[in-house]
């Protein structure tokens, strides 16, 4: 039987204004646009590795 994955909502809070370049890069990698943005992404190393370098910039709750 195929494993459900685990999903998790990704809630941008902050601007990347003034923040390093890769971090406003790192935000729209993951589809977020804009303060107030909600996207669902799947829940693998990848993901959690760019969600560690805007983890100031977001909220992460897990579905």
């Amino acid at each position: 039987m195929a494993e459900a994955k685990k999903t998790l909502r990704l809630t941008q809070v902050k601007s990347p204004i003034g923040r390093a370049p890769n971090q406003g890069r790192t935000l729209r990698a993951l589809g977020l646009k804009r303060i107030g943005d909600t996207v669902d992404q799947v829940d693998n190393e990848c993901v959690r590795g760019m969600i560690f370098t805007v983890k100031h910039l977001i909220t992460v709750e897990e579905i």
